[in-house]
């Protein structure tokens, strides 16, 4: 049995039911191999990559009409990974990458809940190399800047796997680092657009965020 505990949750995208094992309690902490704090993760955010936030609905429901052909997808910070489910169901080229020690047992569970076949993954580091991730032509995330330092990591990460005209699209539920992370990808030479995403979720909530788009194609302003 795991040290830590876990529910499962019916998420809807695009009147498609996905089955979704998550933590049970965001207060819990259970690293009794040091995996997480060997890659840096405290006890304090332990667990936040075991719910479904609100970013990652919004993300997913837009994979889901998304033209995905001929793309090579990395989703970063992916977590529990719901936008790569969406867009595997549309049998799109998907790797999934997280940090944590546990997303990838999260995302394997998660496909046999929903009868897919297996994923790609890959751990994905922001601040170190990782030579085997490869390039990609479209790099999503969604609610993955919320620390202080992660604006500049997060930049050159993108930066490193992203190939030639390749398309970045990231959540952003409006967090402060957003502006200095859009400063860092126009420095790398990246346009960027902004649009605010739909106020309410598919569940009803109320989302307060904006998608933020980036390529090395097209020159726009900062957001």
């Amino acid at each position: 049995m795991p040290d830590y505990r876990v529910k499962f949750e019916t998420v809807t995208v695009a009147g498609i039911d996905y089955v979704i094992r998550s933590l049970a309690d965001l207060q819990q902490y259970a690293d009794p191999l040091g995996e997480a704090e060997l890659a840096g993760i405290s006890s304090a955010s332990w667990s936040l990559f075991g719910k479904v936030w609100p970013s990652a609905r919004v993300l997913a429901l837009a994979m889901h009409s998304f033209d995905l052909v001929g793309k090579r997808i990395l989703e970063i910070g992916a977590g529990l990974g719901l936008a790569s489910l969406v867009i595997h169901r549309r049998a799109g080229d998907i790797t999934v990458s997280d940090w944590h020690p546990l997303s990838e047992a999260f995302l394997n569970e998660n496909l046999l809940l929903n009868k897919l076949g297996p994923l790609q993954y890959k751990t994905g580091n922001w601040s170190t190399r990782n030579p085997g991730l490869g390039q990609f032509d479209l790099i999503i995330g969604s609610d993955v800047l919320y620390e202080r330092q992660q604006p500049e990591q997060l930049a050159k990460f993108i930066d490193r796997h992203a190939a030639p005209n390749a398309q970045i699209i990231i959540v952003d539920p409006d967090r402060g680092n957003r502006v200095g992370f859009c400063r860092e990808m126009t420095d790398l030479g990246y346009g960027c657009t902004s649009r605010i995403a739909e106020r309410l979720t598919e569940n009803g909530e109320r989302y307060k965020g904006r998608f933020l788009t980036f390529s090395q194609a097209v020159v726009g302003e900062a957001a």
